[in-house]
């Protein structure tokens, strides 16, 4: 009797007909046709997209300030005072270059939140980094947003290590249609970026719950640090997050987008950020090709969503 042999490949047929989505169809069907291209800017720009949430009173992280000019880096000090922490990052950046969490303001330096200890000089020096457009989409000058850092929500204390959680949300003509949950791990050094070593965690749309979990790509039921389970837990405000996800895609007048958005501690789910080009390892976490919602979410008439 033969043995089927197992395969680490599929053909293009067989994901298709699983419902994987491929980069190629969304770019086609999704991403040209219901993201206008002169709206991209909205969410390349997270200083602009933080400038449309308060627009339309959507939460974020504050705003303590927005550096453009190198003659402005030399007043950092003044512009953050005795602030203990805050964030970094540059306003054009992805998959997380350039971020700069910084836990602690000390005599001996700034102490960020994987532990080392930069000086004043070493942070004027990321500034200008930024600046150059270093960590920008397309290498052209950029701006540096400081901001408050995120109070990392008790729910996911023991599955998220070094780091805050964030929950990705992809909509489809102002449809959630799937959700996942990135926990940063010590090998992802405190970042939730799947590539870097974070976890993906599915989370079930219509209840709030995680499911499977993927690290590496590979399944997994356990956080590889703390070994809590990451699978079968209840997200908090899981109504408000899909709630804020629809009403900024709205927002942002783009058909097809991800929201990230994380749980603070005290003020509870905030918009990071959103983009208009949604990776594809959400189907991965889920263990469901996103096909199906797809073209579920295309024949629902468009939604007007209300304030809560």
């Amino acid at each position: 009797m033969s043995r089927k042999r197992w395969r680490f490949w599929a053909w293009p047929w067989e994901l298709k007909q699983a419902g994987v989505l491929g980069i190629n169809a969304r770019n086609l069907n999704y991403i040209a046709h219901l993201n206008p291209r002169k709206l991209y800017a909205r969410v390349d720009d997270k200083a602009r997209t933080k400038l449309i949430c308060h627009e339309h009173e959507i939460a974020v992280p504050r705003t303590y300030a927005l550096i453009s000019r190198y003659g402005d880096i030399a007043h950092f000090g003044a512009l953050m005072g005795n602030r203990q922490q805050f964030v970094i990052k540059p306003a054009c950046g992805a998959g997380g270059r350039g971020i700069m969490v910084v836990a602690a303001n000390t005599r001996e330096g700034f102490v960020l939140a994987n532990g080392t200890v930069l000086s004043a000089a070493d942070i004027e020096h990321h500034l200008a980094s930024i600046l150059s457009g270093l960590f920008s989409l397309s290498g052209h000058p950029d701006k540096a947003i400081i901001e408050a850092r995120v109070m990392p929500h008790v729910a996911f204390s023991e599955i998220a290590v070094g780091g805050t959680a964030d929950i990705r949300i992809v909509i489809c003509q102002h449809v959630p249609i799937a959700a996942m949950i990135r926990l940063p791990t010590a090998e992802s050094r405190g970042r939730a970026n799947l590539h870097q070593g974070a976890i993906g965690v599915g989370i079930d749309i219509a209840t709030g719950r995680t499911t499977t979990a993927v690290h590496h790509n590979r399944q997994i039921t356990q956080h590889p640090d703390t070994l809590s389970p990451v699978s079968g837990l209840l997200i908090p405000h899981w109504q408000q997050v899909l709630h804020i996800a629809g009403r900024l895609s709205h927002a942002l007048q783009l058909g097809y987008v991800g929201v990230d958005i994380v749980l603070d501690a005290n003020y509870g789910p905030m918009v990071l950020e959103a983009n208009a080009r949604p990776g594809l390892n959400i189907q991965i976490a889920n263990n469901q090709g996103l096909l199906k919602a797809n073209s579920h979410a295309l024949a629902v008439p468009e939604l007007k969503i209300l304030p809560v």
